[in-house]
């Protein structure tokens, strides 16, 4: 699993981070936007992996929210991050654009089998997390009951203008520890 972190300091407190982390194999919001029909071959999930990666987590230390400065933080965190492509998956996006003005392109929504009709084991393709041993787990009982009506946005990231540092797009990234994006730092 790949995973890339960068870190907002202020001084010497970190107050925001951003964590890249492998892709899930397969989002119906990808396939259209890359226009792929969802099949998978060796070659193509290998290509996939050198170039993709999903934001998977924004935090902002809340003294700092509202200030205007998390739109900016993610824009130079998806900069510094050596995939050509960068994908999420936010369940505000409907009511707010932030990863818009982060500069990530609006896919559409997430879609599939209907709430009612999705099972747990499919709704923890696209929300689950791995397990301690790397494999894929089922989400909670508790979780699946409080979001299984979610349909959220699918964004991408176009990185390719951005890559100028060894280990950019087309080869294989190394995982890196946390980046500091104080200024001047990069």
């Amino acid at each position: 699993m790949k995973r890339f972190a960068t870190l907002l300091w202020r001084g010497a407190e970190p107050i925001g981070i951003c964590l890249f982390v492998s892709p899930p194999r397969s989002l119906s919001g990808r396939n259209r936007f890359f226009g792929r029909s969802g099949r998978w071959s060796r070659l193509s999930m290998k290509m996939l992996n050198r170039s993709l990666v999903m934001l998977s987590r924004v935090v902002l230390h809340p003294t700092y929210r509202g200030a205007g400065i998390a739109a900016a933080f993610v824009r130079r965190s998806c900069e510094l991050c050596p995939f050509r492509w960068i994908e999420t998956l936010a369940g505000m996006g409907r009511i707010n654009p932030f990863f818009e003005r982060a500069g990530f392109v609006r896919v559409g929504t997430a879609d599939g089998p209907a709430a009612d009709e999705r099972s747990r084991r499919q709704h923890s393709r696209i929300f689950g997390g791995r397990t301690r041993n790397g494999r894929r787990g089922l989400v909670s009982r508790e979780t699946f009951e409080k979001s299984r009506h979610s349909r959220p946005v699918y964004y991408v990231f176009d990185n390719r203008r951005t890559q100028t540092r060894p280990g950019g797009a087309g080869h294989d990234p190394q995982p890196c520890p946390a980046r500091d994006t104080r200024d001047g730092a990069d």
